[in-house]
């Protein structure tokens, strides 16, 4: 069984969703610390030909607190400014009738729990790919939460009966595959390719949020998208 393990993003880029993609069992981590600073609670959009972030409005983050301890302002104090921003920014990209619900969807929620509200943006998402990946939420595993990084990891990748576990490119300076093969675990890191679509009449902006790439793209041109990357 694959494994996939990350903290939740809002509206992550697109080799968020290839991970999640490619793995049959994915965890979404809630229950470690707020980064500040970080994707957790924003992203980047295309406004024009500017880059721009888009953020999820938060009550009483703190990196001292666990991702699902934080809280959403009311939506009523954010979610129509966010909504009217989206549709400024995207009204003219060619799959905006099809990606603009979505994200009207995901806004509207209601949730003013971060890691609530996160686990819906990301199974919507999913959903609206048709991915057939089975979501964990890491707070409902018994596990030993005194433990940390790779070993942390480890003991999911155990208790979920992993044979294969896939992390992002990045985590190659933090994962062993010594040590994860001593537990009979394959680790594999996925590097996605780079990834180009017609976007604006602008230069190409990289890496952008997903919802951007799914303003810009139809969704079977997306679902081919995911594929696009090597594993090390």
């Amino acid at each position: 069984m694959k494994l996939g393990i990350m903290q939740p993003y809002f509206f992550p880029y697109i080799g968020y969703w290839q991970l999640m993609n490619a793995v049959d069992r994915y965890v979404i981590y809630d229950d470690v610390n707020f980064i500040k600073g970080g994707w957790i609670n924003r992203n980047r959009i295309l406004m024009g030909s500017e880059v721009k972030y888009f953020n999820l409005p938060m009550q009483g983050a703190s990196p001292f607190k666990k991702i699902n301890e934080v809280g959403v302002q009311p939506p009523e104090q954010w979610v129509k400014g966010g909504l009217d921003k989206l549709r400024l920014a995207y009204r003219k990209a060619p799959c905006y009738g099809q990606a603009m619900p979505l994200a009207e969807d995901i806004l509207t929620c209601g949730s003013t729990n971060l890691a609530e509200f996160l686990a819906y943006s990301i199974r919507a998402v999913a959903a609206y790919l048709e991915m057939n990946t089975e979501f964990v939420i890491s707070s409902t595993l018994k596990k030993d939460n005194a433990l940390h990084g790779q070993d942390k990891v480890l003991a999911i990748c155990k208790e979920l009966e992993a044979t294969e576990y896939y992390n992002a490119i990045g985590g190659q300076q933090l994962y062993s595959k010594e040590d994860f093969a001593r537990q009979g675990i394959q680790l594999s890191f996925l590097d996605t390719r780079s990834i180009r679509y017609a976007q604006g009449s602008g230069e190409f902006q990289p890496n952008l949020s997903i919802l951007d790439v799914l303003m810009y793209n139809p969704k079977e041109q997306v679902q081919e998208m995911l594929r696009e990357y090597d594993l090390r």
